[in-house]
């Protein structure tokens, strides 16, 4: 990986404005996921753009995500994630388990589900069990996530004293891992109103958050890696009114 990158995307991140003066919280776990394709000459990721009237991050272009649910840790996957991936996903939390991380993958695919109407996994003769709510989207279509495509790129936590805070983990999967859609899920009234597949190095200059631009040129720099497993996982955390940039 590229290793001058460090420094010149903590620099973006300490300096780009944000207003602190909100009452601190604890950050939430959360999970994001960006699709890429990998079938052209240059590498293609999966943006959304959200709705203009959502007080949060209105008309901004981001990866499907959300907030992990008690249902995410239940739904069953054909097969488990990596043992770097898992091993990486539980480091440096208050309770680590694989409970936790298969949870934090899968709630990245749902939350692909729930926003783009992409359901990703192996399709099966048999439909697999769920806990139920979107979950019930994998079971109609026979669509088993498969916890082996996801591989995960970064972690960052929303700086103190903002008005939502968020540990989030940013995760990729090929586009070859879209077994199914739900139609009708990405319109003018929905919470993304258009998705596009976009270059990498072009997608970076959309209107985005700075996080998301981050992330996107750490995932460039992964794909000119070689995508393994095994390579480290940057974790960007605010501390001092800095941001670092460690290596999980």
């Amino acid at each position: 990986m590229t290793t001058d990158l460090g420094p010149k995307l903590t620099d973006r991140m300490t300096n780009s404005e944000r207003d602190q003066s909100f009452p601190d919280s604890e950050p939430r776990d959360a999970s994001t996921l960006m699709l890429i394709d990998r079938s052209g000459a240059k590498p293609k990721v999966l943006l959304g753009r959200r709705h203009h009237s959502h007080k949060f991050m209105p008309g901004k272009f981001v990866f499907p995500g959300g907030r992990i649910e008690a249902l995410d840790r239940a739904m069953a996957a054909i097969s488990e994630l990596h043992p770097d991936t898992q091993t990486k996903l539980t480091e440096r939390v208050a309770t680590p388990s694989a409970d936790l991380a298969r949870g934090l993958a899968l709630a990245a695919v749902r939350e692909v589900a729930e926003e783009t109407g992409l359901l990703l996994g192996v399709k099966r003769d048999q439909p697999p069990k769920t806990p139920g709510e979107i979950w019930e989207e994998f079971a109609r279509h026979s669509v088993h996530p498969d916890l082996g495509q996801i591989h995960f790129i970064a972690r960052a936590i929303t700086p103190p004293r903002r008005p939502k805070r968020f540990d989030t983990r940013f995760f990729t999967a090929d586009a070859t891992a879209i077994a199914a859609t739900i139609e009708g899920v990405v319109g003018p009234d929905s919470e993304l109103v258009e998705l596009t597949w976009v270059p990498i190095e072009e997608a970076t200059r959309l209107d985005m958050p700075t996080i998301t631009g981050v992330v996107l040129e750490e995932l460039g720099s992964r794909v000119a890696a070689g995508m393994a497993q095994d390579l480290p996982v940057p974790f960007y955390y605010m501390a001092d009114q800095k941001f670092h940039r460690d290596l999980l």
